[in-house]
């Protein structure tokens, strides 16, 4: 890894300038705004729905079975191909997939406010959550396509930031502003009025400006599957970036995932719990997340992702201290919630800015959906994780625990980023180094680490179902075998849901140890005329 800048005869403008150029730039303004348009769905779908069927009547367990329509978001990976691939005829290749999206979003929102109050559909507003779910998903993969097209480097932080602080916004709106409002008017106005917020996001994206340099799509659609993996594969360091990302925010989403639940066994009431993380919370994270982004751009990539990786693990101290307290202390418990959520936005900035200079513009669809959805994996994991480890050893030292587990991520960190670089540059390989293996090696290999990856996902989900289960029955003892053989006989959606995850999970272990082996040893590699140009501009060897 090699520090960027200080070419011969090429003049940086200074930190404060190119923040200021990037404040008033168009590129960055309709990136931001767009995103506003991503927050919508998610709070409608996540927070607004499942409130609303509940309060009308919905019996619960259909009620849990419809938060399965958030499922889009994480598998959204699966047709960002076709989104690298296919261009609409209007408006450009993302340009025009956002116009697609955001029109589905209008007509499936609309569709919702025909229901009414009508407990009896709830299985139709189930379907149009699910339909409302996949068309955010397919617009959010557009949005993050065209934010790392479009975006200039030297713009990147101030956008991060900003287009939290609208996502965020965008939720609250559709979220807890709508169960409000829809509590004093109706939820049919109210569902009406959300849906026509996609109007003006349509002109936005009308009118957005197209990337500076324009990049024809791949040739099939075997190549928008294949090279954004090979392409990536291919950088220096691969594997360990692909750890760090996953581990990055390890501790943050550990301490994170049942503050609900600590609050309420430290004693505090309904209303303190509702200001610290509906309020305290919210504004905190888009606090953090703005001057995160922002920094970022003072501070360089390599130092912010070491500064603010550093403060958001030493974060969870408050935590420490609210559980010794011992009786509720208000102030104490609200400084605790204020300082780690400002500290998980400064992390999250600078993480958004890897992601965005990680992906590869030709297939940017493609692999910032997969980089993505690897970074929302520690989120899954870490419920079920920390409730077995407070269970078992008490809320004071896992929150210790929770700093000691974001120390592997600044170690992998160290690997690709070392300490005291500013900027790092990500090479792109585009010619093999070694002698390639042979089809029928890597075939074998790809599908014996499929089957692999599905056996680790059967394993470990029935693990965690039967840590679950001796929680709530100790006296039955621990019952592996049980929930393991339940895999294998889906009763309900959410059990085929939980079989297919698995699936999904194993086909990509198997395609990416085939990229793996590919991009190692030459056996497939991106042609010239498809791998991007250095960092640095030389030509390639």
């Amino acid at each position: 890894m090699s520090e960027q800048g200080g070419k011969s005869g090429e003049k940086r403008p200074g930190t404060w300038a190119s923040l200021a150029r990037a404040m008033a730039s168009w590129r960055t303004a309709s990136v931001t705004l767009l995103s506003f348009s991503s927050g919508l769905p998610l709070g409608l779908v996540w927070i607004a729905i499942p409130d609303w069927l509940r309060s009308i009547g919905v019996d619960i367990r259909v009620v849990g079975l419809i938060t399965l329509a958030q499922a889009p978001w994480s598998f959204k990976f699966i047709w960002s191909p076709l989104m690298d691939r296919y261009v609409p005829p209007f408006w450009g290749r993302r340009r025009g997939w956002m116009a697609v999206a955001q029109v589905a979003l209008f007509a499936t929102t609309l569709a919702l406010a025909g229901l009414g109050e009508h407990p009896e559909a709830a299985w139709v507003v189930g379907a149009l959550a699910m339909a409302v779910a996949f068309a955010s998903a397919t617009q959010d993969i557009a949005i993050d396509a065209y934010a790392v097209e479009v975006l200039r480097k030297e713009e990147q932080g101030v956008a991060v930031g900003a287009r939290v602080a609208l996502y965020r916004a965008a939720m609250f709106i559709a979220g807890s502003a709508a169960i409000t409002l829809a509590g004093r008017v109706s939820w049919k106005w109210v569902v009406i009025g959300l849906a026509t917020l996609y109007l003006p996001m349509l002109i936005i994206t009308r009118f957005a400006p197209e990337p500076e340099e324009r990049l024809a799509p791949p040739k099939s659609l075997k190549d928008a599957v294949w090279y954004p993996f090979v392409g990536f594969l291919s950088r220096h360091r691969a594997l360990e970036i692909l750890a760090f990302v996953f581990l990055y925010k390890l501790a943050d989403n550990l301490g994170g995932t049942l503050l609900r639940p600590f609050l309420v066994d430290m004693g505090y009431s309904d209303l303190h719990r509702g200001v610290a993380l509906g309020t305290i919370g919210l504004f905190g994270t888009i606090l953090g997340t703005l001057v995160g982004g922002a920094w970022t751009t003072v501070l360089g990539l390599g130092r912010a992702l070491w500064v603010f990786g550093v403060i958001q693990i030493v974060s969870n101290i408050g935590y420490v201290l609210v559980a010794r307290a011992g009786a509720p202390s208000v102030w104490l418990m609200y400084s605790a919630i204020g300082f780690e959520q400002v500290t998980q936005g400064l992390g999250t900035g600078a993480f958004s800015v890897l992601l965005m200079r990680l992906t590869q513009k030709r297939f940017s669809a493609t692999q910032f959906a997969l980089l993505s959805s690897l970074f929302s994996i520690p989120r899954v994991v870490a419920g079920p994780i920390a409730g077995f480890l407070v269970y078992s050893i008490g809320w004071e030292p896992f929150f210790w625990f929770t700093m000691v587990g974001g120390i592997p991520g600044l170690l992998l960190l160290a690997r690709f980023v070392p300490l005291g670089v500013r900027d790092p540059d990500f090479d792109v390989q585009s010619r093999p180094t070694t002698r390639a293996v042979s089809r029928p090696m890597m075939v074998g290999s790809a599908a014996l680490a499929a089957v692999v990856g599905m056996g680790l996902g059967l394993v470990t989900t029935a693990l965690l179902t039967a840590v679950q289960n001796l929680r709530k029955a100790p006296q039955a003892g621990f019952d592996f075998a049980t929930p393991f053989g339940a895999l294998f006989q889906p009763a309900s959606v959410t059990d085929w849901v939980t079989l297919a995850s698995i699936i999904v999970f194993g086909l990509t272990v198997g395609l990416l140890t085939a990229a793996v082996l590919a991009a190692r040893s030459g056996a497939f590699y991106l042609p010239e005329q498809e791998a991007p140009p250095s960092p640095s501009g030389a030509p390639s060897p």
